[in-house]
């Protein structure tokens, strides 16, 4: 709703409440029109300015019609009228982040509710959500690894295909911490570790045996390893089907979270370690305490429009319609 009445407007939904106007002129007219009747039903309009000497119809009706226009100019206030731009330079600053997340078949145990996987998406959604001019990439791994999303700034779609991924689609099974080590590695352009962060979302069975090593590279390139541990070191057995996962001696198998293997990934790295055994929300722990505090790269570059915004105008009017409204009498001063 750009345009209306020769303004942009910031706030343009909030001009819908000008759609009330016409009842409060409505009611105002029917206020002042009730009150002339009365009057009219106790003495004729000859006899009026004698029993009313002071007495200022007119005076009445201007009164109710400030009062509304008033309440009309502190609408087009609220809504943010707008007129002329000014050109800023600004300077684009963010971080890089590969969140790796875990959907082997072993996320699937439901020592967390509804399960672990499910669990892992809730966290890496609300960590999506506090990116602000940031990048975000997404990678999927058991036994392999699959490219879900490179970095991007546009936080929406990553969040629709976090969605998407399903222990179903993995190619092999297993958990190679190692191998989407190397992937998120090799996702950033070298420059600067500063600005690099890897976040991993896993029930720590490493049975690769690669990740610390991985890590142990990624800390000379300077970038740091944050490890979100998903389960109990309880565990639960591994859904398949109508039952559950069984070795080859018949047993059904008990998946626990390896929490002393994720610790050490993360130290190697010079990163953090947060579980969902000592922390509700483990992944927005690490964000607040580690994360957010990293300096962002620069990465780009560009102008901005500033508005000038122009509420004062109406503003005053609203202000100068109250002050009629409360300053002008409905009988006239005593002569």
């Amino acid at each position: 709703m750009n345009g209306v009445l020769g303004f942009d407007w910031q706030r343009p939904e909030a001009l819908w409440w000008l759609c009330v106007a016409p009842a409060i002129v409505v009611v105002a007219w029917w206020s002042w029109r009730a009150a002339v009747v009365a009057r009219a039903r106790i003495a004729a309009s000859g006899m009026q300015p004698r029993l009313w000497p002071r007495f200022a119809p007119r005076r009445e009706f201007v009164r109710l019609a400030a009062g509304v226009l008033a309440l009309c100019f502190l609408v087009l206030a609220m809504a943010g009228p707008v007129r002329g731009y000014t050109l800023r330079e600004v300077k684009k600053k963010g971080l890089d982040l590969v969140v790796c997340l875990d959907t082997s078949r072993s996320m699937l145990v439901q020592d967390l509710a509804p399960d672990r996987l499910a669990r892992a998406k809730r966290e890496v959604r609300g960590l999506l959500e506090r990116l602000q001019g940031d990048r975000a990439a997404l990678l999927a791994f058991s036994g392999d690894v699959r490219e879900v999303a490179p970095l991007t700034s546009d936080m929406r779609t990553l969040s629709t295909f976090l969605d998407t991924l399903d222990p179903l689609d993995n190619q092999k099974g297993g958990t190679d911490v190692g191998a989407v080590l190397e992937r998120a590695l090799s996702l950033f352009d070298g420059r600067s570790g500063a600005h690099e962060v890897v976040v991993l979302l896993t029930d720590g069975e490493d049975l690769g045996g690669q990740g610390a090593a991985v890590a142990r590279r990624a800390a000379e390139r300077g970038i740091r390893v944050h490890v979100c541990g998903i389960g109990t070191e309880g565990g639960g057995k591994i859904p398949e089907g109508r039952g559950f996962v069984r070795d080859s001696e018949g047993k059904e198998v008990v998946s626990r979270l390896d929490a002393a293997t994720l610790r050490a990934i993360a130290q190697v790295s010079g990163g953090d370690y947060v579980g969902t055994e000592t922390s509700p929300t483990p992944l927005e722990e690490l964000w607040t305490a580690r994360i957010a505090r990293m300096e962002g790269r620069e990465y780009g570059s560009g102008r901005e429009r500033i508005p000038h915004d122009r509420y004062q105008w109406p503003l005053v009017l609203a202000a100068l319609c109250v002050c009629v409204e409360s300053g002008l009498r409905g009988r006239r001063s005593a002569a």
